[in-house]
């Protein structure tokens, strides 16, 4: 079947049809001409054709009818031609209508011979300036088929191929010819036939086209390679509204769709990087870093991802550059997209293995280049795993794909981040490899900061621990507890400390400062107060004369200041003389009676120089707590200080048991997790 034998085609050329066939369009007219040139036969479309009615017509000469005086011998000899010669003429030949004007018309004459032997001239005849639209429209619609780059199928009500085109013909990689009478699934096992017969039976019955449908699939024109298509469908309907059968265009737009999926992916991949500069390195702290790398990496890049960094990294011992030779790891973060037995198979956090030189992940620190296994073959699992166990597992996950990129930070290799597949069916390619080389040198140089910030906070707080008194003293009618808890979290080390001192005659000093900076220095600031403190106290001087002491010792301290709370027990009084320079006030809590702030003179920190300090006494008996605390235990960074002292009060006045027991129940209940001060904490009960 061709488009031409669809007349539709030519009414979508100009030629409106309102229902009708092909030679109503056309308006065929059909005269009969006797041996003598009379007419014999006049149809209805003759009078339309020429304007004479069959009564005007009928038993008149033709020639002199219909033809004009100049053309008149020419048209006696063609009928001669066709009545006694037998012949068949066709062509066009001027005509004289019945209002006096010529028109050209396309003829078809032929002799017919009657049952009696008699014979006659049957003349077939058509408007010619029609005929040529006609003709046009369907050499155009032809063509528009044959040579169109689109490929183009009409398929029957059963939705088999009653039509392809050259382009289809080339899309499949099937003969037109082979498609005739067959269905989709026939001729493209490879595509989903049945998705693709159900929108054309749609369209069939509902008569809504279907347009710019996306499928994609293999066909025998390109059986290695995935291609992606956009069909159309829409209904062929034939006079007085009967089904033809349905059409079909199909454009290949593989490349379309290929470019439109790595545009997709780029941006992804932009977005993963983005997501990474936000997420990864919120903290200085290592295994949290390693953490929040792993969580962006899966499972938008993998589905099992690993971080692990070489032992002498987080020593802080420089390690050479071996090209041969086992490397010893720790563990810092392991994650996967869902249950799988690859997680463990992965070494857990926090745990140390040696990886020997044929380990994959020992290569990429040696060499400081990222490895590829895009297929992992079961050979490779034993270059990946830890142990054959762990490799078997690996086996049963399913494994398919393996990426490990350095981490390189300052041009130093500090680990590696290990990828693996099981669940994403693609396998790791270039793209993937500079994705995680990225991500991996993000996380470098925050893991770097952060083992360097360990370590410096590591040394801060040791310093500022072996500066602090060991386990207070027993004093006579005294009972002390206290406790030092760093900062946590990315906050550096303060300097808060808290002493207890012991004086003569019986009598305690019990300080508590807090010099304001971090680090260090501040923790070596606050050992020099602590000593100076210590020697003053030792002079049996009044609270405020200690603490203008310190004040002028502060203020040539490299312009650091400090805070701090000095007071002296003596039981055989049943007092405590306090003296304050800018801390928070101590609490009180009575034996009998709610627990309370002691109000004192807050005066100036120490350090700021020309400052007044008063010394207060305040009752303390037989079964009194005293709290004296550092800013760190009550400050944060949304809640008012008035509102966390009241909240400090409230605990401690539930407090009655045992001062551990108190020290503990503070700093559970007042701590927030990652706070950013360090805190000094020094409770004493009157027992005398």
């Amino acid at each position: 079947m061709t488009a031409g034998s669809f007349p539709e085609t030519a009414g979508r050329a100009g030629v409106p049809f309102d229902g009708k066939g092909l030679l109503d369009v056309l308006g065929v007219a059909a005269v009969v001409i006797d041996a003598r040139g009379r007419i014999v036969l006049w149809s209805p479309q003759s009078e339309a054709l020429f304007g004479y009615r069959a009564d005007e017509a009928l038993g008149r000469y033709v020639a002199q009818l219909i033809v004009d005086a100049e053309h008149r011998e020419e048209a006696m000899r063609l009928f001669g031609e066709v009545l006694h010669g037998g012949t068949t003429w066709a062509g066009t030949f001027p005509v004289r209508l019945k209002d006096g004007t010529t028109r050209a018309v396309e003829f078809r004459n032929m002799r017919l011979t009657d049952d009696l032997g008699g014979l006659f001239a049957l003349g077939i005849a058509a408007d010619r300036a029609l005929v040529e639209r006609i003709e046009t429209g369907l050499a155009l619609s032809d063509r528009l088929v044959s040579q169109s780059p689109i490929g183009l199928a009409v398929l029957d009500t059963d939705l088999r191929y009653v039509l392809v085109n050259p382009a289809l013909e080339r899309i499949n990689g099937v003969p037109a010819a082979l498609h005739l009478g067959r269905r989709i699934a026939d001729m493209l096992p490879r595509v989903d036939a049945v998705e693709l017969e159900a929108a054309l039976r749609t369209v069939l019955d509902t008569g809504t086209p279907l347009l710019d449908h996306p499928t994609s699939g293999r066909t025998p024109a390109d059986p290695e390679h995935e291609h992606s298509w956009s069909v159309s469908f829409y209904r062929l309907d034939g006079p007085e509204g009967r089904v033809l059968g349905v059409a079909a265009s199909v454009i290949d737009v593989t490349e379309r769709h290929d470019a439109d999926a790595e545009a997709d992916r780029s941006r992804r991949r932009l977005a993963l990087v983005a997501d990474a500069s936000a997420r990864v390195g919120t903290t200085l702290e290592v295994d949290r870093t390693a953490a929040e790398l792993a969580g962006v990496v899966v499972p938008e890049l993998a589905d099992i991802a690993a971080v692990d960094v070489l032992d002498s990294v987080l020593a802080l011992r420089r390690p050479g550059a071996p090209e041969a030779g086992p490397e010893l790891f720790r563990a810092l973060a392991v994650k996967a997209s869902g249950p799988t037995e690859a997680l463990p198979a992965a070494d857990p956090p926090g745990a140390v293995a040696m990886y020997g030189a044929d380990r994959l992940v020992t290569r990429c620190v040696h060499t400081g280049l990222p490895v590829l296994v895009a297929h992992v073959a079961p050979g490779d699992l034993s270059r990946i795993a830890r142990s054959p166990e762990a490799a078997e597992q690996l086996r049963r996950a399913g494994v398919h794909s393996y990426l490990a990129v350095p981490l390189i930070a300052r041009g130093e290799v500090l680990g590696a981040l290990d990828l693996k597949r099981d669940r994403n069916p693609l396998p790791f390619d270039g793209d993937d490899v500079l994705l995680a080389t990225e991500l991996a040198a993000r996380a470098a140089v925050s893991i770097d900061n952060a083992r360097w910030y360990q370590s410096v906070r590591n040394s801060a707080v040791t310093l500022q621990r072996s500066l602090l008194p060991g386990k207070p003293p027993e004093r006579a009618g005294l009972e002390v507890a206290a406790r030092y808890q760093p900062a946590q979290a990315s906050s550096e080390v303060g300097g808060d400390w808290y002493d207890v001192i012991a004086l003569p005659d019986d009598k305690t000093a019990l300080v508590v400062g807090d010099v304001m900076g971090s680090g260090i220095d501040a923790a070596a600031t606050m050992g020099r107060l602590r000593t100076a403190t210590c020697a003053f106290a030792d002079l049996d001087l009044s609270p405020a004369q200690v603490l203008r002491h310190l004040d002028r010792i502060t203020a040539g301290l490299e312009h650091y200041i400090a805070t701090c709370l000095f007071a002296v027990h003596d039981p055989r009084l049943g007092r405590i003389r306090i003296a304050n320079a800018g801390h928070l006030p101590p609490v009180r809590i009575p034996a009998e009676g709610p627990a309370e702030l002691v109000r004192l003179s807050t005066g100036v920190p120490l350090g700021v120089g020309g400052g007044t300090f008063r010394t207060a006494r305040v009752p303390f008996r037989p079964g009194d707590v005293l709290v004296l605390y550092t800013d760190g235990l009550v400050e944060t960074r949304h809640e008012a200080i008035d509102d966390r002292l009241a909240v400090l009060v409230g605990l401690l006045d539930k407090a009655r048991g045992p001062l551990e027991e108190t020290c503990d129940m503070l700093l559970q209940a007042l701590r927030r997790p990652g706070a950013q001060d360090d805190v000094a904490l020094l409770v004493a009960r009157s027992t005398a």
